[in-house]
């Protein structure tokens, strides 16, 4: 059964999903959350709907960095990308990484958002939400 919980701030909307293969249309222009892994099948996913942003698990980042390769894909497409150390977060749960996800990993479009590795989640997403200043 997909599980997806929505959240509204002021600048936007996050949607919490244990796995990144129930995004849907309805999910563009929001940050989602997910438990999946960073790798490139994820991001696949992503790929397919533009994102404010888009939050994976490290899974240990693994061989090649095969639990974060993703991020790197969706900045070819300026889509901020984050993964949370598997140690902070339980793979396969968003609500999980929503509440003690800490940032292990982000792309080039993250960090101009202002995140940094070391964030919780919950900062790294306000970031990505907020309106871009000139």
């Amino acid at each position: 059964m997909e599980r997806k919980t929505v959240i509204s701030f002021v600048y936007g909307r996050v949607v919490l999903m244990d796995s990144i293969s129930y995004l849907t249309p309805e999910e563009a222009g929001t940050c989602v959350v997910s438990g999946s892994h960073g790798g490139l099948s994820s991001a696949r996913y992503a790929l397919t709907i533009t994102l404010a942003g888009v939050v994976f698990n490290d899974a240990g980042i693994g061989k090649d960095n095969a639990g974060i390769a993703g991020l790197y894909l969706l900045d070819t497409v300026q889509i901020p990308a984050i993964a949370v150390a598997h140690t902070s977060a339980r793979i396969g749960d968003a609500a999980d990484t929503w509440e003690h996800g800490i940032v292990s990993a982000i792309n080039q479009a993250a960090a101009a958002s202002g995140v940094r590795i070391g964030m919780s989640v919950q900062d790294a997403v306000m970031h990505l939400l907020r309106p871009p200043v000139w």
